[in-house]
């Protein structure tokens, strides 16, 4: 089953972790999703996610680790 990546997810593991904080204000990343709605992504790839299962990592998830 594909899985969908919340709009933000400022904290994880703990509360004290915040993501936000880790990632410097000048990171390509964070001005590569200014400018690329990564939604599309779900549509291109919907065929090939079956609906049985673990849910997998979201899409564009994958794609930005690639990145």
């Amino acid at each position: 089953m594909m899985g969908y990546q919340p709009d933000a997810q400022p904290k994880l593991f703990y509360h004290s972790f915040n993501l936000e904080e880790r990632i410097p204000a000048n990171s390509i990343l964070r001005k590569i999703r200014g400018h690329i709605d990564f939604e599309f992504i779900y549509r291109k790839v919907k065929d090939c996610y079956g609906g049985r299962g673990n849910v997998s990592v979201p899409p564009p998830v994958i794609l930005k680790m690639m990145l």
